[in-house]
This record gives structure tokens, C-alpha cells and sequence, in this order.
């Protein structure tokens, strides 16, 4: 997953300023770094990069540069095409919600679960006979971070029927229990 960093100058904040305009505007996703706050950073990394001024804009973890190649980049079109943007991130999520009626966010697959609760919850669905999907979460750190937030649920399994969170494995065991599991998995209620 890309994640690209803006390292900005407060003091004078005009460049920084620009760049988080061209940033947002363009509706990229980024955290900062206030070089202010850890002077060892703020000398090191223009070391480390190779580049003496703030400033420095990263995309996965590679400088692509300061202000003025930043300007020159949306110029040219290719500042979208480098950045990874923000909103892009929640439309994956409610795609791959409703990818199947019933999809199932776990640690591993449903051939080899990775850890006891995502095991636990394929067990109880195989039983059930109805058809559903897996993502493996461990596989793409962007969703497994952001369905905790999308979802407002921190942990994993996550069970979705008909793009609706029904919940964890927990839930899906009090379903079983009750007897409701199978018409809840259906979309029945």
C-alpha cells in the first residue's frame, strides 16, 4: 500500500504551505512531520535524502522531492498518478464489502485460516453450507487498517452480510447459538 509522507517547514511556512495546498487539492492522502519537533531528524534527513531543503516529499518510503518538482508534477498531470489519494481507499473498502453477499475479512483464507479466531469462524460458516468470500487481511495492511476505522470495529474476523457488518467471531457464535446465524446469512432479517 503506498503511503506518502510530507516533511514540512513551518518557519518559513510559505513553502510547506504551497505543498499542502497542491497535496490537498489533488486529494492525496499524507501524513506530516513537524521537522521542528526532533532537530536530529530534521539534520539527518536531508543527509539521508540527499536534499538540503524542506519540504520533502515521499511516496512509499522514495523522495520524490521538494516544492518546485512538486509543482512541475502536477504541471505535468503526474502528481495523480504518483499519489496515492484519499478518498480512493474508502470506495476499495465498500467494494470489496459487497464483493459477495456474505464476505469475510480474516487472518489467512478459508483453505488456511492464521490465527484460532479467523479458524473458529470459517469452521462455524463451512457448516452452514452458505456460499460466502474471504479476504486475508495480512495481505494488504491499507484495508487492514482502514475497515477497522471504515467499520468502527478494531478487531478481525469481520462478518458482512449485504455490505452490513454483523460483527466478529463472538457475534457469530451467539448467532449459531440462537439459531439466527443461517437466516442472517441468508439477508432473511
Amino acid at each position: 500500500s503506498l503511503k506518502s509522507h510530507l516533511m514540512p517547514l513551518f518557519v518559513p511556512a510559505g513553502f510547506s504551505k504551497q505543498m499542502v495546498e497542491i497535496l490537498n487539492k489533488h486529494g492525496i492522502a499524507f501524513s506530516s512531520f513537524d521537522i521542528f519537533s526532533d532537530e536530529e531528524v530534521r539534520q539527518g534527513l536531508k543527509t539521508f535524502s540527499n536534499w538540503p531543503t524542506y519540504p520533502q516529499l515521499y511516496v512509499a518510503g522514495e523522495l520524490i522531492g521538494g516544492l518546485d518538482i512538486i509543482k512541475e508534477l502536477e504541471a505535468s498531470g503526474e502528481l495523480d498518478t504518483i499519489c496515492p489519494k484519499a478518498q480512493k481507499l474508502e470506495d476499495r473498502l465498500k467494494s470489496l464489502i459487497n464483493k459477495a453477499p456474505v464476505m469475510l475479512f480474516m487472518k489467512g483464507s478459508k483453505q488456511t485460516a492464521k490465527c484460532g479466531f479467523s479458524k473458529q469462524i470459517i469452521e462455524i460458516m463451512n457448516n452452514t453450507g452458505v456460499d460466502y468470500e474471504t479476504f486475508d487481511i495480512l495481505e494488504d495492511e491499507e484495508v487492514r487498517q482502514g475497515l477497522k476505522t471504515f467499520s468502527n470495529w478494531p478487531t478481525y474476523p469481520q462478518l458482512y452480510v449485504r455490505g452490513e457488518l454483523v460483527g466478529g467471531v463472538d457475534i457469530v457464535k451467539e448467532l449459531k447459538e440462537s439459531g439466527e446465524l443461517l437466516p442472517v446469512l441468508k439477508g432473511e432479517n
